[in-house]
């Protein structure tokens, strides 16, 4: 199994920045659909943004876009996230998942999850 390893996560101020990293260790990202989630307090796992293999295509949801970007780190042969412009709602524990799929949709994660990286946005 790809174990997936998420970081970056941190408290953040309203309108300032984060960048999450996603890697497996012992692994390479690149051909790999990869998905981000976040999980706020109360809610359920919510799909935010995914990255296709092959063509890269970048496929997010409402919330986030605009605002935050997918993009694949040849550094670290993972997948970063960043995340500009941040507000309160978007605190939550976020998690990286390899998918099935990533066309038109979040498709479902192939797993297993990570231990997430928590992301506070507060003043």
């Amino acid at each position: 199994q790809v174990q997936l390893v998420e970081s970056g996560g941190t408290l953040a101020q309203p309108g300032g920045s984060l960048r999450l990293s996603c890697v497996a260790p012992g692994f390479t990202l690149d051909s790999y659909r990869i998905g981000w989630f976040r999980q706020a307090p109360g809610k359920e796992r919510e799909g935010i943004a995914c990255l296709n293999n092959g063509d890269n295509i970048p496929y997010y949801v409402k919330s986030v876009k605009g605002r935050f970007t997918i993009g694949r780190d040849s550094a670290t042969n993972g997948v970063t996230l960043q995340m500009n412009n941040l507000k309160r709602e978007d605190t939550a524990v976020y998690y990286c998942a390899r998918l099935y799929s990533c066309y038109f949709g979040i498709g479902d994660s192939v797993g297993p999850w990570g231990q997430g990286t928590q992301v506070t946005v507060s003043s």
